[in-house]
């Protein structure tokens, strides 16, 4: 899984480390961040398999870098939106913006690896079939 390139944007410096040690030991390679503009101005350069991202990150917040990758890129790359809000509208704003997955803080590593698996999985069958 070398090969699949995450980018994660996270300002809780424990959580992203402890989220990218996990990840790097599951084999995927990860760009980190702790500033939301920094992250999407890696989006814009880079090509990313898949997007976690927190919701309140400094610069500029996880909704706002969907809506980038989704209307301004128009780009179908999974966004998985972390938040610590349980409030109920939250997660439905993010599913309206276009984020494919929403997990709620404390996250769950194995419960984080099996949406990625599953996402990664939907998108290599749209490559595989032409489906858009």
């Amino acid at each position: 899984m070398e090969d699949i390139r995450i980018l994660l944007a996270e300002d809780n410096d424990m959580l992203r480390k402890s989220l990218n040690f996990f990840l790097v030991q599951k084999g995927f390679n990860v760009d980190q961040f702790a500033d939301g503009q920094e992250a999407l101005n890696s989006v814009k350069e880079n090509n990313y398999d898949l997007i976690l991202v927190d919701i309140n990150i400094p610069g500029i917040s996880g909704m706002e870098i969907t809506q980038h990758v989704r209307t301004q890129m128009n780009s179908d790359i999974p966004i998985i939106i972390f938040t610590s809000s349980n409030v109920e509208q939250t997660e439905i704003d993010c599913f309206d913006i276009g984020a494919d997955e929403f997990i709620a803080k404390p996250i769950s590593p194995l419960v984080l690896i099996t949406r990625i698996n599953n996402l990664l999985k939907k998108r290599s069958l749209k490559k595989q079939f032409n489906y858009s």
